[in-house]
Order: structure tokens, then sequence, then C-alpha cells
């Protein structure tokens, strides 16, 4: 039985740093380059190509925050109900933070950003070639847009874990029970339905009827051992790693692609500004240039892409306007991205 691992994040940084300095101690870690024609030659050749996604994918389908100045719903941020604790002590409040959440993503599509990465999976797997996402985002819009190959480190708001006897499944139902119909509005001035926890999702298993808990991770909680095992064997066998709309600060997906550049593996980075890992990868643009390589239309614009693993930016290269808007993902955290929310 495979044991859960990381419960502190601090354990994670400290483990998976070790790691990576002993990996770069035996070669010499290549300086990031802007050099798109070489990008193109990698991809070209890729046979396993791992793509890792956070908020920044999200930002341009409208996906609401509830991070920074102003990140509440009423008057609480995420991380005041995206605990067990915080669970414990009120379901009824957690669950209608979630049903909101929930219900606004059902209004919500994927946009270009998630479409390119699909039709890249479709078109390469025709060609023998494989491609797998490795999301932080919990909001389904890759599995939406058509991506088949998928692994939600973060869990999905989409899926419900029974606390009693254990059993997780997708849930799209709308309500998710008749007692959160028209429930959770972000108004600061409304006021706690506190449905019954009798009333609130029940599992629906012969025999069991145990409350229901979105099936996410939240703060203080480890990762889904499994899918973690799985996303090492995915970053352990890629030949390319693209990291998409991530700032690269939430642990332990923030040392996932430095691992892979550690082994000498090519890693991309498509954000709109450098973000602490950036030093680690070969190649350093923005997301234009994904949709460009999987054949969506670009037009003219003054996007610059940074060029070293410096802290400045210049133009290089052709400007480009990918078909969303330019988002920082350092500076944008999505309601479907975060572990603890």
């Amino acid at each position: 039985m495979i044991l859960r691992q990381f419960t502190c994040r601090a354990v994670v940084n400290a483990c998976t740093q070790a790691r990576i300095r002993r990996l770069a101690g035996s070669r010499e870690m290549a300086k990031p380059s802007s050099d798109l024609a070489a990008f193109r030659d990698f991809f070209a050749k890729a046979e396993n190509i791992a793509i890792l996604t956070g908020a920044g994918v999200s930002a341009e389908s409208g996906v609401p925050t509830f991070r920074g100045a102003g990140g509440f719903w009423r008057k609480w941020q995420a991380q005041d109900l995206a605990t067990p604790e915080a669970f414990s002590r009120n379901p009824s409040r957690v669950w209608e933070f979630y049903h909101y959440r929930r219900e606004v993503m059902l209004t919500k599509d994927p946009n270009a950003a998630h479409k390119a990465i699909a039709e890249c999976e479709e078109r390469l797997g025709k060609q023998g070639r494989k491609v797998t996402v490795i999301t932080q985002n919990i909001d389904e819009l890759h599995r939406r847009a058509g991506s088949k190959n998928i692994l939600e480190i973060h869990g999905s708001l989409f899926k419900t874990r029974c606390l009693s006897c254990g059993h997780e499944e997708a849930n799209h139902k709308s309500p998710i029970c008749p007692a959160l119909k028209d429930k959770g509005a972000p108004d600061p001035n409304m006021h706690d339905a506190q449905i019954p926890v009798e009333q609130l999702p029940r599992c629906e298993r012969a025999g069991c009827g145990g409350l229901l808990r979105p099936a996410v991770v939240w703060f203080g909680e480890s990762l889904d051992a499994d899918v973690l095992s799985r996303s090492h064997e995915v970053l352990d066998g890629c030949d390319l790693c693209l990291v998409v709309g991530t700032s690269s600060v939430v642990y332990p997906a923030a040392m996932f692609a430095p691992q892979v550049a550690a082994r000498g593996v090519p890693v991309a980075e498509f954000n709109m500004e450098n973000t602490p890992a950036t030093t680690h990868f070969k190649h350093v643009s923005f997301f234009a240039l994904f949709l460009l390589v999987c054949g969506f239309p670009l037009q003219p614009c003054s996007v610059f892409t940074s060029v070293s693993g410096s802290t400045s930016t210049a133009p290089v290269g052709r400007r480009c306007r990918p078909p969303w808007r330019a988002t920082r993902a350092s500076q944008t955290e999505a309601i479907g991205a975060a572990p603890a929310t």
C-alpha cells in the first residue's frame, strides 16, 4: 500500500530542493534562452511531453479569484474555509462556499489556452507521441476542452469524497443537493444558511449515507499519493516539459519543472514574467508561442518575452498576442488553482 507523503510543505520544499541540488551538482544547469527556433526543434522531436499548468491558464475564462487584496467570499478568504478544521466546525458554510464555486464554474468555458493544449495532445497522439497535463487547477477546464491525459494534483471541484466510507466519485449535479439550491451568494452582507448537516451532500452508496466533502486538497492536507506517484513517473519519463501559466511558488508542484531540468531535459516556461523557477529552465517565452506551435493565429502587439534568468525583459523575436488577455501568472491566482482552496 502506498503511504501518503508530503504532509508538510516545508518538508516537501527541503526534500525536493535537496534532490535538485544533488542532480544539478553532476551537470551545469543551462542558462535560460529565448531561441524560439531551438524550442521548435525540441518540440518537433519530443515523444513524451509533460505540461504543467496553473492559475494563469484559467484566468482568461473569467474564473473569479479568492486570493490577494479583495479576495473574499463574504468576509472570509479561501484559506479560512479550505481546511479540514473549518469543515469540521461549520460544514454548512464550507459547502456554501464550494457550491457557489461549482455553480460559477458551470458558467465558464475553456479558453484558447485549454483548447491549444487539448488539440496538441490530440494531434501528437495521432503521431504516436504522448502529452500529459499535470495541473494545479481544480476547475476541470482542461477536461472540458478535450484533454484526456490529465493529472489533477489538487483534486477537482466536481468530485466528492465520503467522510465515512472514503468513496470518491465525480459529481456534476446542480445544485449538488436540494438544500444548497440558490445558496452561497458571496455578498458580504449575506448570512450563513446554517443548513442542518443531515441535509448537506450525502454519500449515495448502499448502506453508507455519510457526509460528503469536496475532493480537493485543503491547507494542511497531503497530496494524493497515487496522483503524486503518477506525476513523478510522467516527469521522470518526459523528454520535454512545458510550464504554462503558473507562478512556481506552490509546493511540491513548484519543484516539478526544476527537477526535470536538473536531469538535462529541456524545460520551456510560458509566463508573462519571470518566476522563482525561471533560472532552472532552458527556454523562457510567452504563451503566445505555444499557441503558435499548436496552430492558433496570432496578431501583432507589443508583448515582450524574458531573455535571461534575470528580472529584466526585452523584445525578442516576433511580437505576438495570444487570443486571450495577457495575464501575469505570478499575480493571478484563480479559483481553480491552488491546493488549499
